[in-house]
């Protein structure tokens, strides 16, 4: 049995590969998407609007960790989910938000947080800037009492 070349391939057979091959083509991104979250308060609201509201005010204030700039409110990452039924089932539970916040920047460290705490390690994150200010402003003192002396 001989093969024949594509050059005498029937173009009805021809044009039959090429469509099942952008088909193919078609479905790849689709596999390739990330599953969503499958935690239990993920995508669904606590029943209590009062702990809801906790909730939502608490995980506006902590950042996704695979999303740049992002909290876990607005993220559909699959851990920002896990973190946002993390918070959602520990308030439902009673646990305080300022204890859920300090178990994430334990767990996760300080960049899970929107508002990082003043510590040993993340002084010069603002004692830096304050310090350039203070530069500038000294310079641009200096250089305008020289300017009005001339």
């Amino acid at each position: 049995m001989s093969r024949l070349p594509v050059s005498r391939l029937p173009v009805s057979r021809l044009i039959v590969v090429i469509v099942a091959a952008l088909g193919l083509l078609s479905v790849v991104p689709a596999m390739a998407q990330e599953e969503q979250s499958t935690a239990p308060y993920a995508y669904r609201q606590l029943e209590d609007p009062a702990k809801e509201e906790k909730a939502q005010s608490l995980m506006e204030t902590l950042r996704c960790l695979q999303c740049q700039g992002q909290s876990i409110a607005d993220s559909d990452a699959p851990i920002a989910g896990s973190m946002r039924s993390l918070v959602r089932e520990r308030i439902a539970a009673g646990e305080d938000p300022e204890a859920i916040r300090s178990w994430l920047i334990e767990r996760y460290g300080d960049y899970v947080s929107y508002a990082p705490q003043l510590t040993s390690l993340t002084w010069p994150l603002f004692a830096v800037p304050a310090f350039l200010i203070l530069l500038a402003v000294l310079l641009l003192r200096r250089r305008f009492r020289r300017g009005g002396e001339q």
